[in-house]
């Protein structure tokens, strides 16, 4: 890693750019007339939308003025040190080529090309560190899919697919595990370069085993690659944050958690959802961008900045002008960080 093992670069990165992007952006937060909760990512499952009616969006994703060297360019010139993008989100459609399961961006719609695999390759071109967001335990595609042994309160209308598959006594999450979360972490980890982070999300139904599983696959196929305290189980390399979570100290974090080796990231949306919403508007402003980015960074708390592009590839114009507003706000540049 450039003479810099991982750990020391992320605990120098400070800034970085998360992308979520999918079928759902096709939807910009809307279904039949009804708007999405605020994460329009979760808009299936706000909404009850059946399987057979969300692959339909599949036939719709072709996203002419995607752009994936402009998008690092992008972030660079933002000040960004790395980017994180959604190769799997919770409606378990993949943005890669993937052999364990045909519902993918290659397989499955007119597009046809791997999102992940040319922002991988613009990432490494123009020295932006890449790493990947995978949903590992929610996945509304599958019947298996995780969620269906809690009751907490989500997003939606339930964490598990319950529209589609509503018996939740015959449901084996072991199942969706190894025919597709596995066999799918394991075509990342090979086929995308060297990442420097998988970033996973929810453990709601991951026993400890599951996560040590994963734990382990990443590190056989990249030793270097760090993996957020969302795997689940007390497995992890650094901490997650709580979404949006600005701490007046490192003793003030939600749930208390440490990193073993002080390693601490903050993931943040500019606006109220992760996934592009046309009606989403509670736009934040560049001061307080700049100002949250240098509260987290004296901390020693990585500040990971979201972005949703609709469903044509376009990063929406007032994301554009925060994050460079925020950029020209703090004087502090890429090569110093």
């Amino acid at each position: 890693m450039d003479n810099m093992t991982n750990r020391e670069w992320f605990k120098k990165a400070g800034y970085g750019m998360m992308v979520h992007w999918g079928l759902y952006s096709l939807l910009a937060g809307e279904y039949d007339g009804m708007k999405s909760g605020h994460y329009a990512e979760w808009i299936q499952s706000y909404h009850m939308i059946p399987i057979k009616e969300y692959e339909k969006l599949c036939n719709a994703f072709n996203p002419v003025f995607f752009d994936a060297e402009g998008w690092v360019r992008f972030a660079k010139e933002c000040g960004m040190q790395y980017l994180v993008v959604t190769s799997k989100h919770h409606d378990g459609f993949a943005l890669f080529k993937s052999k364990a399961d045909k519902y993918n961006v290659c397989d499955m719609t007119p597009y046809g090309k791997d999102i992940i695999g040319q922002l991988g390759e613009a990432s490494y071109k123009h020295g932006l560190k890449f790493g990947l967001y995978y949903s590992q335990d929610i996945d509304w595609h599958e019947q298996h899919g995780g969620g269906y042994s809690t009751e907490r309160l989500s997003a939606g209308k339930s964490w598990d697919n319950c529209w589609d598959f509503p018996d939740r006594t015959i449901k084996n999450y072991d199942i969706c595990f190894e025919n597709k979360i596995k066999p799918q972490v394991e075509e990342i980890l090979r086929n995308y370069g060297e990442l420097c982070l998988i970033w996973f999300d929810v453990p709601m139904t991951l026993k400890e085993h599951h996560s040590k599983t994963l734990y382990d696959l990443v590190k056989k196929y990249q030793p270097n690659c760090l993996i957020n305290s969302r795997l689940g189980n007390g497995i992890y390399d650094y901490v997650s944050l709580g979404d949006n979570e600005i701490p007046e100290s490192l003793d003030n974090i939600r749930g208390a958690r440490k990193s073993p080796f002080g390693l601490y990231e903050t993931a943040a949306t500019l606006n109220d959802t992760w996934g592009f919403s046309y009606h989403d508007q509670n736009w934040k402003r560049p001061e307080q961008i700049a100002a949250y980015r240098k509260q987290l960074n004296d901390l020693g708390i990585n500040y990971l900045i979201n972005v949703g592009p609709d469903g044509l590839g376009r990063i929406p114009s007032p994301s554009v002008d925060i994050l460079k507003g925020a950029y020209d706000l703090f004087p502090l540049l890429a090569e110093e960080v």
